[in-house]
């Protein structure tokens, strides 16, 4: 089946993002996914917003570290990924472009150096 990488991808990535908001939160999370124009083009986003209102921080696993690797593989596997200020917690996101080119890249270098996208700072939702 020609989307079955695709779909491993979006459940890898679903698992992270909903495992790190229980984990970090302690309460359950809340998961939303949206797709483009049907066909084999398009974007896939998924959203998931916790009770925290602490932003992200990728860690950098060492060796054989079992944990610290989510947003890792987060940002290797999505086209783009960023958060933002959600009610009393926050929004953290991904997208992955089916097929085509993808429909925006957010690579463009901020003032500090620190890449749009990235998962440092808020970024806006893409809609």
């Amino acid at each position: 089946m020609e989307d079955e990488p695709l779909a491993e991808t979006i459940i890898l990535l679903i698992s992270e993002l909903v495992t790190n908001a229980v984990v970090h939160t302690g309460c359950p999370a809340v998961l939303r996914m949206l797709f483009g124009p049907t066909g084999a083009t398009g974007t896939v986003r998924v959203e998931v917003t916790d009770t925290s209102c602490r932003p992200p921080q990728p860690r950098h696993a060492e060796g054989e570290d079992t944990n610290g690797r989510g947003l890792e593989l987060v940002d290797g596997l999505a086209d783009r990924w960023g958060w933002q200020p959600e009610g009393a917690g926050k929004r953290i996101w991904c997208e992955i472009d089916r097929g085509g080119p993808p429909l925006v890249r957010l690579i463009k270098e901020q003032p500090d150096g620190v890449k749009a996208g990235s998962g440092l700072r808020p970024a806006a939702p893409l809609v």
